[in-house]
């Protein structure tokens, strides 16, 4: 499984950015971490390198945030940290989401069953107050074409 490390926020954005301008719609990118391990600072620098014209920011108590892209596109970017069920997750109905845009899920462990099973997979781990490990698993040959572009 690839890692990387991270010793700045800024690096953790920049990463973010690199990933970001490589989505497509239809592209689903799940994070997993613990509170403070870097998930919407990562996912910040996804926006921005994907063109998002909104301010990012988590969607923790509204659940999804759609930001719009310069050419028109949407981007979501779900935190599932609240759902409480597998019913739950399946009513977000991703499926509709993906067609329309990149979607990002934090918290994604937490709604996995419900998701597509090909897709690109983040586990971030806090290791100090600025540094930060990216582990990637990419499920398809998608996001094993996204991710050896990623890492290249």
């Amino acid at each position: 499984m690839p890692e990387l490390t991270s010793s700045t926020p800024q690096t953790t954005r920049q990463l973010g950015a690199r990933l970001g301008a490589l989505l497509q719609p239809g592209d689903l990118i799940c994070l997993q971490g613990d509170l403070g391990a870097g998930k919407t600072t990562f996912v910040q620098g996804l926006a921005a390198g994907w063109g998002a014209q909104d301010e990012v920011s988590s969607p923790t108590f509204v659940l999804v945030n759609v930001y719009r892209g310069a050419a028109g596109g949407l981007l979501y970017h779900l935190d599932t940290y609240r759902i409480e069920s597998l019913a739950e997750a399946e009513e977000l109905d991703f499926d509709a989401m993906l067609t329309q845009g990149p979607l990002l899920i934090e918290w994604a462990e937490r709604v996995r069953p419900a998701l597509p099973a090909e897709n690109l997979w983040i586990s971030l781990t806090y290791r100090d107050e600025n540094t930060r490990t990216l582990r990637f698993l990419a499920s398809g040959a998608r996001y094993q074409s996204l991710l050896e572009q990623l890492l290249a």
